[in-house]
């Protein structure tokens, strides 16, 4: 296969684990992805629920310091939780001692309707659209906003996560407070220079991710960043997604013409069978989320209630595009994505109860990809 291949991981907690045993998992994820060939390892953000990865700059240095080549990275900090200041001193901190190999990724979260989109809602859903199979890729419609069974839980988490009072800054303001950051371009309201120490210089790659055609993906087009589209997330929009980051690229030194990573929730076993067992609870992970109950601990195959015809019909639209299969099938299925969203990378995210079988996941698919021979740009 012509493209990277990366790794995003959640620290997912299995039914009778906890999350002690989570980020080992995670740690020796990490490692061994970097022996197989994968590119980058990214830690997404997530809170109050049943995933270890609530503070991923904290991850990502304990990660960086048990592995020695692989990028790691976030996927994503999300900035309506944190000041610029915190996030570049952190990642410059952990870039001291590791240089040249964090990705700083960014994505937009904070408000409500952020949370939203971040449980895999698109903000301007098409109800009228049907499930197509594009050159080989699965298109469902988007989830619509008012599936969502409860959202009190996002409501309790942003007022735990804010200060009384405080708001977010808009999200494109934040990027560039934290791009002049980085830079030493920074200053206060008052006119103030304020340097962050450590973090300005730091040697980091800045990404922004996006589930839409909205402000992620043209921003990161007008500033000449690369881009993760988030496939696994919300599958019914990768296509304007993609479209709308390149329509808006603007060539920047480091990058003269558009950079885009692909998302894709995988699950790998030796043959179809045995990996569609290993998936078949992923069905109820996503309906924890969609339900609004926040990811649920990763439920054992061998000892799940079956869902019900209405919880399946909320989550068809990922369990359609979830590729699972022998190492050729979901080689093939990836192949189709890359091919149809143009992807210059690829990164998947795979989730099972058993560690081995997620560690047997990424094994086979890096075998299968020959990572060895793809060298990243």
């Amino acid at each position: 296969m012509s493209v990277p291949l990366s790794v995003l991981d959640l620290a997912p907690i299995s039914a009778g684990s906890d999350a002690r045993q989570a980020l080992r998992n995670t740690i020796d994820l990490a490692r061994n992805a970097e022996r197989w060939g994968y590119h980058r390892y990214w830690i997404a953000e997530h809170h109050f629920v049943a995933v270890a990865s609530s503070a991923p700059t904290t991850l990502l240095a304990l990660i960086a310091a048990a592995t020695e080549s692989i990028r790691v990275g976030t996927a994503a900090v999300l900035l309506g939780h944190h000041t610029s200041a915190a996030v570049v001193e952190a990642f410059g901190t952990v870039d001291a001692l590791h240089p040249g190999r964090l990705d700083l990724g960014l994505g937009r979260s904070g408000h409500r309707g952020d949370q939203l989109r971040s449980a895999g809602v698109p903000p301007v859903p098409n109800p009228d659209r049907r499930t197509e199979v594009r050159e080989g890729v699965v298109i469902p419609p988007p989830f619509i906003p008012g599936q969502l069974l409860d959202t009190s839980r996002i409501a309790a988490g942003l007022e735990a996560l804010h200060l009384p009072g405080a708001q977010p800054l808009p999200y494109s303001e934040q990027v560039q407070q934290i791009r002049d950051l980085l830079t030493g371009h920074y200053t206060g309201s008052d006119g103030v220079h304020l340097r962050a120490v450590p973090g300005e210089g730091a040697d980091v790659q800045l990404w922004l991710f996006g589930s839409s055609g909205g402000e992620s993906a043209q921003l990161a087009g007008e500033l000449g960043l690369p881009f993760a589209a988030n496939y696994h997330v919300s599958p019914g929009t990768i296509v304007e997604t993609v479209q709308a980051y390149r329509a808006a690229f603007r060539p920047s030194d480091r990058y003269p013409r558009p950079y885009v990573v692909v998302s894709a929730d995988v699950v790998v076993a030796e043959d179809d069978d045995t990996a569609r067992h290993l998936a078949s609870t992923y069905p109820h992970w996503v309906y924890s989320i969609r339900s609004g109950a926040g990811a649920a601990e990763y439920l054992d195959p061998a000892t799940a209630p079956p869902l019900s015809d209405h919880q399946l019909r909320l989550v068809g639209d990922r369990v359609a595009t979830q590729f699972v299969g022998s190492p050729a099938t979901v080689a093939a299925r990836l192949d189709a994505l890359r091919e149809f969203t143009g992807a210059d990378e690829l990164v998947i995210t795979s989730v099972t109860h058993r560690h081995e079988d997620r560690l047997t996941s990424h094994r086979l698919l890096a075998r299968e990809w020959g990572l060895n021979h793809v060298r990243a740009a």
